[in-house]
């Protein structure tokens, strides 16, 4: 039953402080205990979330990705420029993109480079390609895109519907598939990987890939909200994927992550954000919030985990 439960703290932890928070907001705005006041807290929820899982995926091979932010803002400019007229100009280029990000993660491999170093200069350049196709705020959502983003699904939002299977879709393939299984050992022990048989360089090359589909997914679902895109328009991406993926039960090596976990790490960083900007507070002190529920989870899962530990001992 202990290891029962012990397998869900990574998960219930993140789900626990996302209750916890709801609940004060609901105390505090009762009218937010609705339909509409759910869809205005959780509304940028999506693409939080998409990106949250594409950094999983890399910090799931021991990776870190500082150029999230700047490639998911890069999309984002795609989609908005190119996807209303030129849809198939638009489509080759997000899917050279996706090349580029499996080149990196074999390059990376290869060399036996580190991935903060690379992924930081990669930044500047989609930081460079986003501002050569959008110099100045503006674009357009697609029609259908839009719709598809702010459809109203009966009962529950569509951002919170939207996740749910964001979630299932991601736990399918990282935790049941057998490319899952692959990526996770790349993680935990590359060796044993390779000594089974499988290419390293391969493995590594598809999950960036892989990561760099949730990231265009995201900056698309990103212009879908906001109607228009902009260069800069998800610099802070690269911060709340990492913090989501850490407040869901992630770790930063040995390839131990959770995408249900991650999504609702996402979930619960969205409603910080979107609460406190509820109540005009200063985006300052959002991100002082941000972080400080990610300390306090922090704190509590050390907390937990040794006091298993110590249960094992004795």
């Amino acid at each position: 039953m202990r290891k029962t439960i012990s397998g869900f703290l990574p998960i219930l932890i993140p789900a626990l402080s996302l209750v916890v928070l709801l609940a004060a907001v609901f105390y505090m705005q009762p009218r937010a205990m609705s339909y509409t006041g759910l869809n205005l807290l959780f509304n940028l929820a999506v693409p939080i979330a998409l990106a949250t899982i594409a950094q999983m995926i890399i910090m799931a091979v021991n990776d870190l990705d500082l150029s999230m932010g700047t490639f998911v803002s890069f999309a984002a400019c795609v989609t908005a420029v190119y996807m209303p007229q030129q849809p198939l100009v638009a489509c080759m280029i997000l899917l050279a993109a996706i090349g580029v990000y499996a080149v990196l993660g074999i390059i990376i491999t290869l060399r036996d480079l580190p991935s903060i170093v690379v992924t930081l200069g990669m930044s500047f350049v989609w930081g460079g390609l986003a501002v050569l196709i959008l110099p100045a705020p503006g674009g357009q959502a697609p029609v259908w895109l839009r719709a598809l983003m702010i459809a109203k699904p009966p009962f529950v939002p569509m951002a919170i519907v939207a996740s749910v299977v964001i979630a299932f879709l991601a736990h399918l393939i990282i935790m049941r598939s057998t490319f899952g299984v692959l990526v996770r050992g790349l993680g935990g022990n590359s060796r044993s990987v390779a000594r089974a048989g499988w290419s390293v360089l391969a493995l590594k090359g598809a999950a960036y890939a892989l990561a760099a589909a949730f990231a265009v997914l995201a900056g698309m679902a990103l212009v879908g909200l906001t109607t228009s895109a902009d260069a800069n328009i998800a610099l802070r991406y690269t911060l709340l994927s990492i913090a989501g993926v850490i407040l869901g039960g992630g770790e930063f090596v040995g390839g131990r992550v959770s995408p249900i976990g991650a999504v609702i790490g996402a979930l619960t960083l969205t409603l910080a954000g979107s609460f406190l900007s509820f109540l005009r507070i200063s985006p300052d002190w959002q991100i002082g919030a941000q972080g400080a529920i990610l300390i306090i989870v922090l704190a509590l899962r050390l907390v937990i985990n040794r006091s298993s530990q110590q249960e094992k001992a004795s």
